[in-house]
């Protein structure tokens, strides 16, 4: 299998929307996000490099500026109906001239003249081997820009455009700054792990947030990664679904008139749904009158409850009769063991290891205490053993869409 970290994080994100991208091969233009990323990115690049000088801001800037979409750039979804404006005219001049801020604020920050580059949009690939089947993946990915600093260590350097800064702990363990670190000890094998710095430069607030790398590290990612393609290509060997995940991303994400999540709000112009649609939207309000009717139910039961329970209390009754039944009161306590003593009794019978196999229930009781490189290689090592459906409910309202 030959992917990139783009498609794996995709994955991750979203399986069904690594199914529309990866899979099915449906094309979508790209959002408005995503291109003002590419134009800063394209400028950033376009600033480090000498020839024979490094450009001045100025130049940066009209570089930038020169290569800023026409105002017939159009963006289209998955459904290819309707096309729309990346944006309108009062959008593109703010996002304009935040991309002008972005750009003035690193320039300053960071004179090209001041920096060792070595490399610029640097591609790479590392092979991961299954050693179970013996087959061998391929991950590729691109280095935005790789500097050598003067106690002789190689920086990864990752710009982003985006509003939101992560924790340093996030940063400790970001998938993509670990793979970036694989790639190039793949693309140099000269440089020792412990020699590679990797940084997220966030352009908006120009800060940057670091880590570093280490052989331990390193072989952590590439045992996660190797754990996701195995899932993937399980699922496409068994033709298993690419489930969707919703969440706020599906805002901005062009599959969304023809996911399975979402597609059920979208209809053409005044066509009307077909009558099994109407007959599913009759159900789904009775799902929730019922929903609602069953946990006022509940309410009420449990005041009933506690109410009996008071007045078998008071009249020192254990049990107590109608003309419908009658109910019994029983007490029912729980143990906790002293598990050092009880270890003592059972192990000169042979018995205390049976009662430390491992328990799923307690597994997942303990995960979200453990670290998340922990969480993803136990993740990695899991399998299904049955599979059922079941319907969860939101009474937010989201209104239908016209395509």
């Amino acid at each position: 299998m030959k992917t990139s970290y783009s498609a794996i994080s995709t994955y991750l994100t979203c399986p069904q929307k690594y199914k529309f991208q990866e899979i099915d091969r449906i094309r979508t233009s790209k959002s408005r996000e995503a291109l003002f990323g590419t134009l800063i990115h394209n400028a950033l690049q376009y600033m480090f490099q000498r020839d024979p000088l490094f450009p001045t801001l100025d130049e940066v800037l009209a570089f930038y500026r020169g290569h800023w979409p026409a105002k017939d750039i159009w963006t289209q979804d998955a459904a290819h109906d309707p096309l729309k404006r990346v944006w309108t005219d009062e959008e593109e001049e703010l996002q304009r001239e935040e991309g002008v801020k972005m750009l003035k604020r690193f320039y300053e920050k960071n004179p090209p003249w001041t920096f060792s580059v070595v490399d610029l949009e640097a591609k790479f690939e590392v092979a991961l081997q299954d050693e179970k089947t013996g087959e061998v993946h391929i991950l590729s990915g691109k280095i935005d820009r790789i500097d050598k600093r003067q106690d002789d260590t190689y920086e990864i350097i990752d710009y982003k455009t985006g509003k939101r800064m992560p924790s340093q702990d996030a940063v400790e363990k970001d998938l993509q700054l670990s793979l970036y670190a694989l790639g190039l000890q793949k693309k140099w094998p000269h440089i020792k792990a412990a020699n590679i710095a990797m940084s997220l430069y966030y352009l908006k607030h120009g800060e940057k947030l670091g880590t570093s790398s280490t052989t331990e590290k390193n072989e952590r990612t590439a045992a996660y990664l190797l754990g996701q393609i195995e899932t993937i290509e399980k699922h496409k060997k068994e033709g298993k679904p690419f489930d969707p995940m919703p969440g706020p991303l599906c805002n901005w994400c062009a599959y969304r008139p023809i996911c399975p999540a979402w597609k059920h709000l979208y209809k053409k112009g005044n066509e009307k749904r077909e009558a099994s649609h109407e007959e599913v939207e009759s159900y789904i309000g009775e799902y929730f009158a019922l929903q609602k009717e069953k946990k006022e139910k509940e309410a009420r039961l449990a005041e009933i409850q506690s109410a009996i329970k008071q007045y078998m209390e008071k009249e020192g009754l254990t049990r107590v009769f109608g003309d419908a039944g009658s109910l019994s009161k029983k007490t029912i306590a729980r143990y906790q063991y002293d598990m050092e003593k009880i270890q003592g009794l059972l192990s000169p019978i042979g018995k205390w290891e049976e009662i430390l196999k491992a328990d799923e229930t307690k597994l997942k009781r303990i995960l979200g205490e453990l670290p998340k490189n922990i969480r993803d290689e136990i993740a990695a090592n899991r399998s299904i053993s049955k599979e059922y459906t079941v319907l969860t409910a939101s009474t937010k309202k989201i209104e239908s869409e016209e395509l």
